[in-house]
């Protein structure tokens, strides 16, 4: 399914964006409405990127009037219907289907080159289509092959659809390059399909392609893929032998770090939010010449006022900002909490964030809250205004497993706010300072825990709220350090002189 909200036929920067903008709040969207938004004289347009349509309910912000395009697409909703009339037209035969073999290789091959093939457009909509590809007898042929030679334990049926669902949406990005307006720029906040998508634009097109990552996505894919439960098969555990993996769970894996490559090959300039990032970057494939770093900046000027609607004490309250979802692991918050209520009767901790996203886990969080007795201490607040937030609040806290470089930890700072937060992405050098001598002559503005870490982050929480001169010297060098490098207007003048050189 796709449809048009905007529709231009010109465009100066377009942006991709995969289960974000508008539909999804979060760090990357509010990144995405924050340069769309502080750049009125550009007009932007987004491409949102989503698996099915029951995934996302109505647009979540306030559309900015130079957003003049807005299409959206689901890319496992209907190709399948799509296809359905072409069936009886496929060849059986297909002259290009050696190409496929070459294109499988490559993704093999850790270190293997981008075949030429898997940058023209023509090779998904002419030489091998979707139809080509699944229907073809050639095509059947390939997969048996390739799953008796790879995974014959595995259960066919689990194999073919693996295959089907990993590789059907290519097709349907293929089409949308066919019909994108006229850009002078492409840019994506992440690799993955929407990647994949800007760097195959920016090869037919020869249009500039910009990439930003926020976390890196294929790190953070693999993460998902190999803690996933939605595959059922693996050997019984007496079978298996312990360098052993599920097979199906690693061709996911393998196929975003292969489509991560082609992202990092096209674009120009590579950008991450913290040094950290752009080390794993370059150990993923990027080409460290083109990597740069530009950290997200927040409006401070904005900010001030929760800054001085703050009381004088203390407010014993925790707040985790953040969505509801086992990255953010708020099963750890809620562990940390039942210590420190221990020793703080009267501790509040607020998650402050939508739980519709996986609303499993979001039950389970609310049934441990209930089981460990916290009725009266943790609190799912759902989205709120965090103008009103922040002033309430003693802590900000993370206790991510992942994390890119989080705009909320640098919005509590312009509030007044010290943060605790697994040392995960850049919270280690938003804490502590990361951007050089000057920047950790600050000193510490809260404290860094080991993920997955209760005991640790509850002997953080507790003694921050005790010691009222702690607290204070960390809120003085959180207000220095986000007024000093994390200002909005630096942030909007960076990303200006990137688009003008790449229109120039």
């Amino acid at each position: 399914m796709s449809h048009y909200v905007r529709q231009s036929d010109n465009v100066d920067v377009m942006i991709f964006g995969e289960g974000t903008y508008p539909y999804i709040r979060g760090g990357v969207s509010s990144w995405v409405h924050q340069l769309i938004s502080g750049m009125p004289d550009l007009n932007f347009g987004i491409v949102f990127l989503g698996a099915v349509a029951s995934d996302y309910g109505d647009i979540l912000y306030k559309i900015p009037d130079n957003l003049t395009h807005l299409e959206v697409h689901y890319l496992f909703d209907d190709i399948d219907a799509q296809n359905e009339g072409e069936k009886n037209k496929r060849r059986k035969d297909i002259d290009a289907f050696e190409s496929v073999e070459t294109l499988y290789h490559s993704f093999k091959k850790h270190n293997a080159a981008i075949p030429d093939i898997m940058k023209d457009i023509n090779f998904y909509t002419k030489d091998v289509t979707h139809e080509h590809f699944l229907h073809s007898k050639q095509s059947w042929e390939f997969i048996n092959d390739k799953y008796k030679k790879n995974c014959p334990d595995v259960p066919f049926i689990d194999y073919f659809w693996t295959v089907k669902n990993i590789h059907q949406p290519i097709w349907k990005l293929a089409k949308i390059v066919e019909t994108l307006p006229t850009c002078k720029i492409l840019h994506s906040p992440s690799t993955g399909y929407a990647g994949f998508l800007g760097a195959l634009a920016s090869y037919n097109t020869n249009t500039p392609y910009i990439l930003t990552e926020h976390g890196i996505y294929t790190r953070e894919r693999k993460i998902d893929m190999l803690t996933a439960d939605w595959i059922d098969f693996q050997k019984p555990m007496l079978l298996k032998q312990p360098e052993e993996f599920n097979y199906i769970k690693q061709m996911w894996v393998t196929f975003f770090e292969k489509i991560g490559q082609f992202s990092y090959t096209r674009a120009d300039p590579i950008l991450s939010l913290f040094s950290g990032a752009r080390d794993i970057q370059v150990r993923f494939g990027a080409d460290e010449s083109k990597t740069m770093v530009i950290p997200n900046g927040v409006d401070v000027d904005g900010l001030r006022q929760s800054y001085l609607n703050r009381g004088d004490s203390i407010p014993k309250v925790i707040t985790l900002i953040g969505r509801v979802v086992s990255i953010k692991d708020i099963k750890t918050f809620i562990r940390a909490i039942r210590i420190v209520a221990n020793e703080i009767p009267d501790i509040e901790a607020w998650v402050v964030g939508p739980m519709d996203e996986d609303e499993e886990y979001a039950s389970e969080c609310e049934n441990m809250v209930n089981t460990l007795g916290l009725n009266d201490n943790f609190f799912f607040k759902g989205f709120q205004n965090i103008k009103d937030i922040l002033p309430q609040t003693g802590l900000l806290t993370l206790t991510s497993i992942s994390e890119g470089m989080p705009l909320t930890i640098l919005e509590g700072y312009a509030a007044g706010v010290p943060c605790i937060a697994t040392d995960v992405g850049s919270c280690k050098d938003l804490i502590f300072g990361g951007l050089g001598e000057e920047d950790i002559a600050l000193g510490k503005a809260g404290d860094v825990t080991s993920i997955a870490n209760p005991a640790a982050l509850a002997e953080s929480y507790i003694r921050f709220l005790s010691d009222e001169a702690l607290w204070k010297q960390a809120q003085k060098s959180a207000l220095a350090r986000v007024e000093r490098f994390y200002r909005q207007d630096t942030f909007l003048s960076t990303y200006r002189e990137i688009y003008n050189k790449a229109m120039a």
